[in-house]
């Protein structure tokens, strides 16, 4: 059985048993000074005793698994609907066969241990190691209310495994590298945290024994604080699932062992701590606005009220020009103060693109709610909050080239190695039936698509009419399949399909993807919110082409069409990420507000609210 040596430097595997040895007085331990140190002896074999159980080796597990089948580049088939019939020959109970006589089984050959040798464990009392051995089995001395049992455990486990050594602490005080990590503690609200969630430690004011545990608790009550920052910066505040079935994010929360090893590591351990928060563009471009904010709060817009009125354009005389002026802080010229000018509908539009509006300048009904709306810069400061939390739910690799559907700006970019090469109009689902938030890869487009309509619409939409008229769905072009008592329906190819020409397929757990549509006026309006959860892409044979890449250009791709059902594979996957921001920074840092069509801001603002 493996055991370990505890000295001054670590802990050491050794076999053997384990002698305890106190030197007392020259070595000796008779006497007075040697009873002291028998005393001292035993009140060290008891702390170790404590510890003793953090230093078991776990047991060995064996599983055997088989190897998982892989599936070949070229051995994808398009889904085809399911039959209704069940062999049940084979699942139908059988008569149960006597048993057997059950074997005795061999007795188990003797097996005599090694004689092995000694290790000697030399210990001293007031040894920070010893209290920390102590002090780290009851979690109530220093772990974080947020930090699950099995983030605590990893802790212990990396202790155990540095021979309970002090990471934050060395001769009484701690080290430079504590300080780092601590700095970066402090400046948590920069990025959005909390920072009452990682208490900082004191180990002043104590002496004697009492300074030996409070040490030991100081550096505990540290690395929960680093543990517990480092998977919040990573996304793990909150649990996206549990504020809507339609998030689910694949979050990449850092393991307690993997961030401690790291920032051990690290030339700058506080830096290493601070770069677990994103690393996206846009999420360092809202931590500026955030800043920014903060540093305005006590200069607020003068609180000017514009009457209701027609719409104003650029050229129409108005006598509440003065009063927009006056709002956005523009220059009243003397001549023509009532003109409703450039300058003015320059800031009018910048304030609707601020707000999720249709940025034409124009100062319509939407505008002008929107105007006398009662948000301050503290919801504000709370959206820009909710979506950086979001961007901690996104992996750190975008991946060199990604896609990226933003779902309340209407978008589809494409990016490679972080410039937009493409940018298309995308059209969302409805507020009652919403599009998922989560990442997976784009494997294949399919030409001459059919459109298997989804359960939820055919129990909505479908089997309703067709109850009053069985020929219903035919009627309109679309294929009734019938297997005993189940039926499907699909839409067959051409101009009048719901997927149009062509479908971008990225197989998960929701059931969407990316597609052509007939409908194609949609696009032309300024919110595009209609779809049952796919996302419709507007110019879809230029899309094709750039994620098909050079050996299928559009013209080649048309020519597919009134062919059948084609799949072309993507010669390289490409991550797709559909994200859900409703605050963005422009490229000329401006804040860019989009409507909140889901609600998500409020639930991600209320879930932080009620962390504690």
């Amino acid at each position: 059985m493996k055991t370990e040596r505890m000295t001054a430097h670590g802990v050491t595997p050794l076999f053997g048993r384990i002698v305890y040895k106190m030197a007392g007085p020259a070595g000796g331990t008779s006497g007075p000074a040697g009873k002291g140190a028998l005393m001292r002896a035993s009140a060290a074999a008891c702390i170790l005793a404590v510890g003793t159980g953090l230093l078991t080796a776990a047991a060995v597990q064996h599983a055997a698994a088989e190897p998982a089948s892989q599936v070949q580049p070229g051995d994808f088939v398009l889904p085809a609907p399911p039959t209704a019939s069940v062999d049940v020959t084979d699942i139908l109970p059988k008569k149960p066969e006597a048993p057997h006589a059950a074997a005795t089984p061999p007795a188990p050959e003797a097996f005599a241990p090694p004689d092995l040798p000694d290790a000697q464990v030399s210990i001293s009392l007031d040894e920070p190691s010893v209290a920390l051995a102590g002090r780290i089995a009851d979690a109530r001395n220093w772990a974080l209310p947020r930090l699950d049992e099995g983030q605590r455990e990893a802790i212990r486990t990396f202790y155990r495994e540095h021979g309970f050594h002090p990471l934050w602490i060395a001769d009484g005080d701690f080290t430079p590298a504590a300080r780092k990590v601590m700095a970066t503690l402090q400046d948590a609200a920069a990025e959005g945290l909390d920072p009452a969630d990682y208490p900082l430690p004191a180990i002043d004011g104590l002496d004697g024994d009492g300074r030996v545990r409070a040490i030991a608790d100081a550096d505990l009550k540290l690395t929960a604080a680093v543990v517990l920052y480092a998977r919040d910066a990573r996304g793990g505040r909150i649990n996206p699932t549990k504020l809507s079935k339609l998030l689910t994010p694949t979050r990449e929360l850092p393991e307690a062992g993997e961030v401690l090893a790291r920032l051990r590591d690290a030339a700058d351990p506080g830096a290493a701590l601070a770069s677990y928060n994103p690393p996206h563009p846009q999420y360092a471009a809202l931590k500026r606005k955030l800043a920014e904010i903060r540093a305005e709060r006590p200069a607020q817009p003068p609180m000017v009220r514009v009457p209701k009125g027609p719409p104003l354009r650029v050229g129409m005389q108005d006598e509440r020009v003065p009063l927009i002026r006056a709002r956005f802080g523009l220059d009243v010229t003397p001549d023509d103060d009532h003109t409703y000018d450039e300058k003015v509908a320059a800031a009018v539009a910048d304030f609707q693109r601020q707000h999720g509006l249709a940025a034409d300048g124009i100062l319509g009904a939407q505008t002008l709610a929107a105007l006398g709306s009662t948000t301050t810069s503290g919801q504000l400061e709370a959206d820009i909050i909710a979506n950086m939390e979001r961007w901690r739910w996104l992996p750190a690799d975008l991946g060199d080239k990604h896609i990226a559907v933003n779902i309340p700006a209407y978008t589809v970019r494409v990016f490679e190695k972080g410039k937009v090469i493409h940018e298309a109009r995308a059209i969302v689902g409805k507020p009652e039936s919403p599009t998922p938030v989560f990442s997976d890869v784009m494997r294949h487009v399919v030409v001459n698509p059919y459109w298997h309509v989804p359960p939820s619409i055919l129990r909505k939409e479908f089997l309703p009419r067709m109850a009053e008229d069985p020929d219903y769905a035919a009627r309109r072009g679309y294929e009734v399949i019938r297997r005993g008592n189940s039926i499907s329906i699909r839409q067959p190819p051409g101009e009048r399909n719901a997927l149009g020409h062509i479908k971008f397929m990225f197989p998960n757990q929701h059931a969407v993807y990316l597609h052509d549509t007939p409908n194609r006026s949609l696009f032309q309006r300024a919110e595009r919110a209609f779809s049952h959860g796919c996302v419709r892409v507007d110019d879809p044979f230029t899309f094709a082409e750039i994620v098909l890449g050079k050996e299928w250009p559009q013209s080649r791709v048309k020519k597919l069409i009134g062919k059948g059902e084609r799949l072309v594979r993507l010669p390289e996957l490409i991550p797709i990420h559909l994200t859900y921001f409703t605050l963005v920074v422009s490229d000329n840092g401006k804040l860019v507000r989009y409507p909140d069509i889901y609600k998500h801001d409020q639930r991600v603002t209320a879930a932080l609210r009620n962390l504690h």
